[in-house]
């Protein structure tokens, strides 16, 4: 399925919930926020939250520094 992560068309497997497509990005081990469609996706709801054809996602992760 083609869904839009962070601005970029990606062809993603059918079924991918948003904590897999995390990982997919390797930033499974990063502080990282997720917006599915404008809406923001609780930490607790990634591994419940199925991803579908068309979706814009939005993976933020936090940067230090200073």
């Amino acid at each position: 399925m083609k869904c839009i992560v962070n601005g970029e068309s990606k062809n993603l497997p059918d079924g991918l919930t948003v904590e897999g497509l995390i990982e997919h990005l390797g930033l499974a081990s990063a502080i990282c926020a997720a917006e599915v469609d404008k809406k923001i996706v609780p930490k607790r709801e990634r591994s419940s939250c199925i991803l579908i054809e068309g979706q814009q996602v939005e993976i933020v992760t936090l940067v230090g520094g200073g």
